[in-house]
């Protein structure tokens, strides 16, 4: 017998309207709308004539689908009427994962959102006085308790040269400062990205930024450092070379066009082996003798010791303000532990000047933000560090870590499913800490009819999403950054998928 031709096949396939008139429809039609579950039967035909086109669909596979088709325009509409962005469970054991939304918000947090989201709120208003007030009130005065002057430990003082001259400068602004002068401020804007555009632009557009060719980074998304700065309308100096560079080169490169001293983090990858570069104390140093501001993009921006925590070698906020750095910023949904923003601390008259940038309008946070962030700095001015959720799954020890696996495997080992639990490490992620690892026990999955991509598949397929790792024929969760209440979540899928 013949097959039939494409064409025959498409022939096959029902009109839009006569398929939302069917009985089988017509319940959903009146309960969400003909419109709504037209488009979805439209695009469920739309998806069948692709599949006879590329000859993935035969007369029998045509006539099973026609036969579920009611069944799959539901599914559609209940896609399309639902929410893309949803939750997941997060099994990989990267802990800030950029993907899955880097770092989970505290408890607090939330409730302070829901607060402010669904009432009106005292954003820019002064309750006192009843005059209009400043935003960023709100989380300056949390983060003055945690940086303090952090800058005023800086010995002598700081002629700065911001827009020409040092003496320029002098004449023009009341820019130049003693230690005891100094005060720190912070401004918040929508990611560290819109922070370094900012202070770039305020503090050098028009004129040189020297940085070294060991920091030229780029992260993900194809952010690129000397792309931002072009952007700011700063001019990139690049000194020393990509293993080695010396305070002296900074200092050959100082002409009457630079600005400012930039020292970029390498938060997401390690240079080693003959490598060289000047301390930020000794930036700090040539920058105060020179007459410049120094700005640090410190990228993550963790406001506590991360040493106890096991990270090493990433630097604080604190450190770099109290190292003489002028200007900090840092990102709000990384090692902060809060909601995506950009951070700028640093002198209160620099900062003062990008408040005044028409950027900082353009660049700035809403409400929502500002109440996640502070319900965030709340947490660290009470040392509270465990309702921080990056900061508590960072503190998990191996041991923990694997009783939470172990009896998961004990719950699903049977049937189809291998499940058991081995050694392994979780990383901190979002470009923070690239070589610090922690030590975990991880739970390893295999299944006798499905390969792992499948398996995986299938985990990613639940609802919620689980999303792990395959690794050497097998699919890895790491519990460590799995909430404790969805371990019951992981068990059940697992459980599923044995039967």
């Amino acid at each position: 017998m013949k097959s039939p031709t494409k064409s025959e096949l498409f022939r096959e396939l029902p009109a839009v309207d006569r398929l939302v008139r069917a009985p089988g429809l017509a319940a959903v039609a009146a309960e969400h709308g003909t419109a709504a579950v037209t488009d979805a039967a439209r695009d469920v035909l739309a998806r069948l004539r692709n599949e006879i086109a590329s000859g993935l669909l035969d007369a029998t596979a045509l006539r099973l689908a026609l036969d579920g088709i009611d069944e799959a325009v539901k599914r559609e509409l209940r896609q399309n009427l639902g929410y893309s962005l949803r939750r997941v469970i997060n099994a990989t054991g990267v802990i800030l994962h950029t993907n899955l939304g880097r770092a989970p918000l505290a408890e607090t947090a939330v409730e302070h959102i829901q607060q402010t989201a669904r009432s009106y709120s005292n954003l820019e208003f002064d309750v006192q006085s009843g005059a209009r007030g400043k935003r960023d009130i709100h989380v300056e005065r949390l983060l003055r308790q945690l940086l303090g002057n952090g800058a005023q430990s800086r010995e002598g003082s700081a002629s700065l040269r911001v827009g020409g001259t040092a003496e320029a400068a002098v004449a023009t602004s009341p820019v130049v400062t003693t230690s005891a002068a100094i005060s720190t401020s912070t401004i918040v804007v929508n990611n560290n990205a819109a922070a370094v555009l900012l202070a770039l632009n305020t503090l050098a557009e028009g004129g040189e930024v020297v940085v070294s060719r060991g920091e030229l980074v780029e992260i993900g998304g194809s952010f690129r450092i000397p792309d931002v700065m072009g952007k700011s309308g700063a001019i990139l100096r690049e000194v020393g070379t990509t293993n080695r560079t010396r305070v002296a080169d900074y200092e050959k490169a100082i002409n009457e066009r630079t600005r400012l001293l930039l020292r970029v983090h390498r938060s997401n990858f390690e240079i080693s082996g003959f490598t060289e570069q000047p301390s930020i104390g000794d930036l700090a140093e040539l920058a105060r003798k020179r007459g410049l501001p120094l700005m640090e993009d410190l990228g993550s921006g963790a406001l506590v010791d991360l040493e106890h925590f096991g990270i090493h070698g990433e630097p604080s906020v604190l450190d770099s303000l109290r190292a003489g750095v002028d200007v900090v910023t840092y990102s709000g949904d990384k090692l902060l532990g809060g909601p995506q923003a950009g951070l700028i601390s640093g002198r209160a008259d620099l900062l003062a000047r990008m408040r005044s940038n028409s950027l900082f309008r353009a660049l700035r946070v809403d409400k929502l933000t500002y109440a996640a962030l502070e319900a965030t700095l709340l947490a660290y001015v009470k040392r509270d560090h465990e309702a921080i959720p990056a900061l508590r799954m960072m503190r998990l020890t191996k041991e923990e870590v694997g009783r939470r696996a172990e009896s998961i495997a004990r719950q699903v080992q049977s049937g189809k499913l291998r499940a058991e639990v081995i050694d392994g490490e979780s990383v901190i992620g979002g470009g923070a800490a690239p070589s610090s690892v922690l030590p975990a026990r991880l739970l390893a999955v295999s299944c006798s009819d499905l390969s792992p991509d499948e398996l995986a598949a299938r985990l990613r397929g639940c609802d919620p999403p689980i999303v792990a790792r395959v690794e050497e024929g097998r699919v890895l969760l790491d519990l460590r950054t799995v909430f404790a209440e969805q371990d019951k979540s992981i068990a059940d899928a697992l459980m599923s998928i044995n039967k």
